[in-house]
Formats: structure tokens, sequence, C-alpha cells
């Protein structure tokens, strides 16, 4: 097994929001207001498949919704965690069983002793950036 490892370069972001299109995103509130419920509405609405983690929702944004990232049994490219830097240790062995992609921790949020976890288990790890920021930044430019 290939040993993941954390992107931090422009060109590596852009490549995974290109070529990744199943997001698994840890912490969705069912709340519009919240910054997580607006970041999944956003990647919806730019084509992603988004799937919910929330204990005791049913359904956010139209999509089933499941309590804990070792119920998803979709195929996931991208675990987008919307948690404190302190709550992401216990998701790194679910994430493990889940093989994503990329772990994607949000803006403020940084774990290296997960992230050491989650890339010798071959998983890229994003930590401290906004994915909608990212997306936006780098992948709706207009050419002229």
């Amino acid at each position: 097994m290939k040993p993941g490892k954390i992107i931090t370069e422009d060109s590596e972001i852009r490549k995974i929001l290109e070529n990744c299109k199943s997001i698994a995103v840890l912490g969705l509130s069912p709340k519009p207001v919240r910054d997580s419920h607006k970041v999944a509405k956003y990647l919806k609405e730019h084509g992603y498949k988004i799937i919910p983690v929330r204990p005791a929702q049913k359904e956010i944004l139209e999509e089933k919704a499941y309590p804990s990232l070792d119920e998803v049994m979709e195929p996931t490219d991208i675990i987008n965690v919307f948690r404190t830097s302190e709550q992401i240790m216990p998701h790194v062995q679910e994430a493990i069983r889940l093989k994503p992609k990329v772990f994607w921790m949000q803006m403020g949020i940084k774990n290296h002793e997960a992230a050491k976890l989650l890339t010798e288990a071959g998983i890229d790890v994003v930590m401290d950036k906004c994915i909608k920021v990212e997306h936006d930044r780098l992948c709706t430019q207009i050419s002229i």
C-alpha cells in the first residue's frame, strides 16, 4: 500500500476537487445557518454527491444521513470533517475502514497525530482549509 501524504499545494488540491465526486460530510448540521450546511449545499450545487454523517438525523439536504462513518456503505472519495481538532481521533479508525482517498479537515482544524495515522493507511490529508473556499478559488475561475 502506498502511503498517503499531507496535501498543501494548490495543484494537488485542484486535482482532488476535480477527480473526487462523493463527499461524506462528518458533522453536517441540518441547520441552514451553520457553516457545515452552507458548505455541503454549495458542494451539492456544484455536482458533488453529499453523504451526510450526523447522529439523530434521517436526512439532510435531501440525502440519506448516517449516524456515523461506520454506517456509510457507499463509496466515498473525501471525508470532509466539521469537528474540532480534539474530536478528530475517534473518527480516524472509522475513516481508515471506509478507505476514502482524502480526509479533509475544515478551516481551523488540525490534528497531526490523526494525519500521521491516516497517511500511514494510504489516505491523503488536507488540514485547516475550507473545501468550499478552495473549490471556489481553484475550480470556478472563468478563463478569458
